[in-house]
């Protein structure tokens, strides 16, 4: 194993899990090396070995750690949502809804996402399915029992083993409302309230008005001559066959 430990090391593949050897074809001549490694070696070429001409040829398999890429995580929330704070990391709003995504770039199809939550006296795990690389973790109303350190594991099953990669840790403070939530409904009714009252107001002055019938004019003018002293009821007159005319 001090002997894989190297190799892992010289391909950049992380520490040695396992390491078989088995026969090759045998009618293929291949250099057999009789390494002596300490294990702390960047290189096979630092080990000391003796060589000689062998007719066996041999295949060593080696199984490393730290294949996987390591996974991103990240977090959203709503409306007023999510804050950057120097000192104390991420901050959401109470009674707010946010979400923690855990994402890692295509390498292997599958595997699962396990969400690691840690406090003082506290240490949960939630795992989901990995759908396209990524899943996000809903928590509907962020309290102060969210506050703490999350970090996303990735796990997989390739090469006949288990391989798990973990995240950055993400650090959460949960931070009390600026504006209560019932505050913010009535604003809001308030708002649209006020929305659509202007938006009627607005209609009922900017519809066209129907100018008034004919027949109703000339029963004014009628009513009107009837009252009106002989010259003015002349006059009316006149307007009457006027309009009988047109």
């Amino acid at each position: 194993m001090k002997t894989k430990a190297v190799v892992c090391r010289q391909l950049d593949c992380g520490s040695a899990v396992s390491t078989k050897r088995y026969d090759g074809d045998e009618d293929r001549p291949a250099w057999r090396l009789d390494l002596d490694c300490a294990g702390t070696e960047s290189a096979l070429g630092e080990c000391g070995y003796v060589s000689e001409r062998f007719n066996t040829f041999l295949i060593a398999e080696v199984i490393c750690s730290d294949l996987l890429l390591q996974p991103g995580i990240s977090l959203s929330s709503s409306m007023l949502g999510v804050s950057q704070d120097q000192q104390q990391g991420l901050q959401v709003f109470r009674d707010h809804s946010f979400t923690i995504t855990c994402s890692i770039q295509p390498q292997y199809p599958g595997g699962s996402f396990h969400l690691t939550f840690t406090a003082s006296n506290t240490t949960l795990t939630h795992t989901l399915t990995a759908v396209n690389h990524s899943t996000n973790f809903l928590f509907p109303a962020a309290d102060h029992v969210h506050q703490g350190n999350y970090s996303c594991v990735y796990e997989v099953y390739v090469f006949s083993h288990n391989f798990t990669s973990e995240s950055e840790l993400l650090s959460l403070t949960v931070a009390a409302n600026p504006l209560p939530a019932f505050i913010i409904r009535v604003v809001v009714v308030v708002l649209l309230t006020l929305l659509t009252s202007s938006t009627a107001l607005y209609l009922y002055f900017k519809t066209p008005r129907k100018p008034a019938e004919r027949g109703s004019m000339a029963l004014v003018s009628l009513h009107s001559s009837a009252e009106a002293g002989p010259g003015e009821e002349r006059a009316a007159q006149r307007m009457e066959q006027e309009e009988s005319a047109v």
